[in-house]
């Protein structure tokens, strides 16, 4: 029973060893790591110009974006309608998403972001959709056939807070 124990002692240290390492390196990193936040983007071209139609992201399933403040970048979905981009962020009401979910509440404060798309980069700020606003039917309708295969997301997920939609806006 004693070398079992140690067995499982060492393997529960290997892991947590693991996962520390990479916490800490995608925070060190250019951009996130999966679903592991990292650091602030060090490659990509800004793009300037007139303001985009992002009809473009309808078949892109995921982008990363990175707050200004802090500077911690993230891999999250995208949704696009009448030529505006959104980006959902879901389980805000779960115990867990109430702890892995900080980034919406830090974009309350500093709302600026950078959005990373392959190699391009734009400047944008999030705006947190309204409940009422008449597009968060068909953004729900999108979000149900690109990520959820077909099942119906319903409105209440987003009038009881689980599900907050932000629309990526122009920063001036």
């Amino acid at each position: 029973m004693g070398n079992i124990a140690r067995v499982l002692v060492g393997a529960v240290v290997v892991l947590l060893a693991a996962l520390a390492i990479l916490f800490i390196g995608a925070r060190s990193g250019d951009g996130p790591v999966a679903i592991v936040a990292g650091g602030p983007f060090q490659t990509g071209a800004l793009v300037e110009g007139p303001e985009s139609d992002w009809s473009f992201v309808r078949d892109v399933q995921e982008v990363e974006f990175q707050l200004l403040e802090p500077a911690r970048s993230r891999t999250t979905w995208i949704l696009t309608h009448e030529g505006k981009a959104y980006i959902p962020s879901g389980y805000m009401t779960t115990w867990w998403g109430k702890i892995w979910k900080q980034w919406p509440h830090e974009a309350a404060k500093d709302p600026r972001i950078l959005l990373r798309i392959g190699d391009d980069l734009y400047e944008r700020k999030l705006v947190r959709v309204a409940e009422d606003s008449p597009v968060i039917e068909p953004l729900l309708s999108q979000l149900s056939e690109k990520y959820a295969g077909g099942s119906e997301i319903p409105r209440d997920a987003v009038t009881s807070g689980y599900l907050w939609i932000f629309e990526l806006a122009p920063r001036s």
